[in-house]
């Protein structure tokens, strides 16, 4: 790993909240044995940095890199990786968190109750607002790919270790502006602190693409939630009109 590339792995592991990191002491020109990521990595704006992605790279090599992935934890209870799905030239993709059991199941992200209440807000919207679109006219992936156990939260190294994919997809497809559903995914690509309520309603920024943040949809299902179904309505509209007029 080249200078470059070192300086740009870490700027992505401060983004996902990593602060330290070990290095080893007995290593040829080792940093000090423990190490702070925001020592190490340089401000944002100091200077360009370059893609950790391949040049021409494709949803297929990605997924044929990913592999019967073993890198992490995760791989040890999960039936099937999930990858994503939707149009590979999506003008918006949806980032969700990870896998449900259903999902697990089928291999397919947002397929249980919470991915048909996403499918109905998309389609429902963007019929309400005019906007010819379907769900197989975006793309839709999650931060993990495989299911952690009991759907826990993904642990910040789980997060790092697939992140690099997520990352490798969103570079690809390029889109005009992604959805991060939920904090988990709101901290994958902005490194955010905040919940939701806070971060919801306002663009942000990955790279030079636009973000909306907003509610994952198994949060909108929960019966007390009314008030978080309609800013999630509001946000998503926001989103369509954007990309799509």
């Amino acid at each position: 790993m080249n200078r470059d590339q070192l300086q740009e792995r870490l700027v992505y592991l401060r983004d996902l909240g990593i602060k330290d990191l070990y290095v080893n002491p007995r290593a040829p020109e080792a940093a000090p044995a423990a190490a702070s990521v925001r020592e190490i990595a340089p401000a944002r704006n100091t200077a360009p940095l370059p893609s950790i992605a391949p040049e021409g790279d494709t949803l297929p090599r990605i997924l044929e890199d990913i592999g019967d992935c073993k890198r992490c934890r995760l791989c040890l209870e999960r039936n099937r990786i999930v990858f994503g799905s939707g149009d590979p030239e999506a003008k918006l993709v949806f980032v969700g968190e990870g896998p449900g059991a259903d999902e697990d199941e089928q291999g397919v992200p947002f397929v249980g109750r919470a991915g048909q209440l996403l499918t109905q807000m998309i389609e429902g919207t963007a019929k309400k607002e005019g906007i010819p679109l379907f769900r197989s006219n975006v793309y839709i992936c999650n931060v993990v790919k495989c299911r952690p156990p009991q759907n826990r939260t993904p642990e910040p190294d789980e997060m790092a270790t697939c992140g690099q994919f997520l990352f490798r997809q969103l570079m690809t497809i390029r889109p005009k502006a992604i959805c991060a559903l939920g904090g988990t995914a709101a901290k994958a690509l902005l490194g955010a602190k905040e919940g939701v309520t806070k971060l919801r309603g306002n663009w942000h920024k990955w790279r030079d693409i636009p973000v909306m943040v907003s509610y994952h949809p198994s949060y909108l299902l929960r019966p007390y939630n009314q008030n978080a179904k309609r800013e999630a309505w509001e946000d998503l509209k926001k989103v369509l009109h954007f990309v799509y007029d």
